[in-house]
C-alpha cells in the first residue's frame, strides 16, 4: 500500500515539477515578448506584471512537492548532521520529527487554503486591472491547495520510512 502511494505521489509531483517548468518558459516568453514589443514597436504587454506575479506563485507550489520528493527542500542542518555522525538512531528520529512538524505546517495550509479556494470558485474573483488584463484567483488558490496536499503526503512519506535505510537520513526533505 505505501508503495502504491508513493509511486502515485511520487508521479504527481514529477509532472507538477514539469508543468512548473512550462510555466518558467512560458513567463521567459511573456517577458521577453514585452521587452521586445515595448523596445521595438512601442505596444508593450499590457498584463505582464500580472502575469509575473501569478506565475511566481505558481511556479513554487508546482515544484515545492518533487523538491520535497528528492529531499532538496533548503533547511539548515548542521546539527542534524553533527548528531547523525555521533548518534545515526537520534538523527534519523529528530529528522522524523522535523518531517512530521513539516507535513502537519503543510495540512494548516490546506486547511486554510480550502475555504480561499471555494470562495473564489463561488465568487469569480479576479486580479489585475479591469479592461487591461484580468486574470481569475480560484486557480492559483487551487494550485496552492493541491500542491501542500501533496507536500503532506511527501513528509508523510518521509516519516513512515523504515528507521534502517540505506540512504542517508538528511536527505530526508524537511
Amino acid at each position: 500500500m505505501r508503495s502504491a502511494v508513493k509511486r502515485l505521489a511520487d508521479g504527481i509531483a514529477m509532472a507538477a515539477n514539469a508543468a512548473g517548468t512550462l510555466v518558467v518558459v512560458l513567463l521567459v516568453a511573456v517577458v521577453n515578448y514585452d521587452i521586445i514589443a515595448r523596445g521595438l514597436f512601442n505596444r508593450p504587454f499590457l498584463g505582464a506584471v500580472e502575469v509575473v506575479q501569478f506565475s511566481m506563485v505558481l511556479i513554487v507550489f508546482l515544484q515545492l512537492p518533487d523538491v520535497i520528493r528528492v529531499g532538496r527542500l533548503t533547511r539548515s542542518d548542521g546539527f542534524l548532521g553533527l548528531l547523525a555522525v555521533r548518534a545515526p538512531r537520534k538523527g534519523r528520529l529528530l529528522s522524523r520529527a522535523i518531517d512530521l512538524i513539516s507535513a502537519i505546517f503543510m495540512a494548516l495550509v490546506v486547511y486554510a487554503m480550502w475555504p480561499e479556494f471555494l470562495e473564489m470558485w463561488a465568487s469569480q474573483d479576479y486580479f489585475g486591472v479591469p479592461g487591461v488584463f484580468t486574470a481569475p484567483w480560484w486557480p492559483v488558490k487551487l494550485v496552492i491547495l493541491l500542491s501542500a496536499g501533496l507536500c503532506v503526503v511527501h513528509f508523510l512519506l518521509h516519516v513512515a520510512r523504515p528507521l534502517i535505510d540505506d540512504q542517508p537520513e538528511l536527505e530526508s526533505g524537511s
